[in-house]
């Protein structure tokens, strides 16, 4: 390697992506359901107690099953109340919350269409003993398998960690993928291959690390007094996730689901969304 490849290789490692804090602000959430206005009404109120962290002077409107009859109406009467976050749940007008599979027609299109965040959690009908209950957002995690420069996500998630609580920033790095770039280096002589293991892990665990401080360093200063956990690892995606949630009692998930270059869902987006199907989820 020439000195100019050398200096290069530094600069760029230097070169790192630093967090800035601009947390969100939700003054109107849209609760979106297909009950009638009773109904719709108790659905309500948990979520109140839920999102408490959002504070005292949040608006919340409700869309009863009445109001639309369709995805296009549906989408039509999200544009007219402009909220900051729409709250609903799987399978609007379906039956299809009696299987575990999919989202439904409405949520697919909520989070891909829409500018807005959406917040997840289990169908009405639904109450077995294995639903996370609306309690609190006590115990937050944000979950990607790219940190660095994930300034929405972490600005969203701190908003929606409670006062005193504890969020989870987590990294996991693909084991699957991981392993693939070393099969292929391993069969290219010049290079060797067990320096170049060591040194690649290194790197890709180091930058979420470093965003990491440096989002503790942008947002201690808050009144909130969150405590902000580092989680960063090489591992399964869906494995290690439902790990981490059971092993830090996490209250809601948040990651991202939409996607510049494609229509469909943001990576592991869809499978999460699917596979955590008793937990709150916040999806970007």
């Amino acid at each position: 390697m020439t000195k100019v490849d050398q200096f290069e290789s530094m600069f760029r490692a230097a070169d790192k992506p630093v967090f800035h804090s601009h947390l969100p602000t939700i003054k109107n959430v849209l609760v979106v359901t297909d009950l009638d206005q009773e109904r719709a009404q108790e659905f309500t109120e948990p979520l109140k107690v839920f999102l408490r962290a959002l504070g005292d002077d949040v608006n919340y409107q409700i869309v009863t099953g009445n109001q639309y009859d369709n995805v296009n109406e549906l989408l039509t009467l999200v544009d007219q109340h402009r909220p900051d976050l729409i709250a609903t749940y799987r399978h609007l007008k379906s039956n299809g919350w009696k299987w575990p599979y999919g989202l439904g027609e409405a949520l697919d299109v909520l989070t891909q269409v829409t500018p807005h965040p959406v917040l997840v959690i289990h169908h009405p009908e639904v109450s077995d003993e294995k639903s996370c209950p609306l309690l609190n957002t006590d115990r937050v995690m944000a979950i990607t398998d790219h940190l660095a420069g994930e300034e929405e996500l972490v600005n969203f998630a701190y908003r929606f960690t409670a006062p005193n609580g504890k969020l989870f920033l987590t990294h996991i790095e693909d084991e699957i993928r991981f392993e693939r770039t070393m099969d292929l280096i391993s069969k290219i002589p010049t290079i060797d291959t067990e320096g170049a293991r060591e040194d690649i892990l290194k790197l890709s665990l180091k930058e979420p690390h470093d965003y990491i401080l440096s989002c503790k360093k942008a947002l201690e200063g808050l009144s909130e007094h969150v405590s902000i956990e580092e989680i960063v690892t090489l591992g399964k995606h869906l494995e290690d996730y439902k790990r981490l949630i059971l092993e830090h009692e996490i209250d809601l998930l948040i990651f991202n689901t939409k996607d510049e270059d494609q229509l469909a869902m943001h990576g592991m987006a869809y499978p999460l969304a699917v596979e955590f199907r008793q937990l709150p989820l916040l999806m970007l």
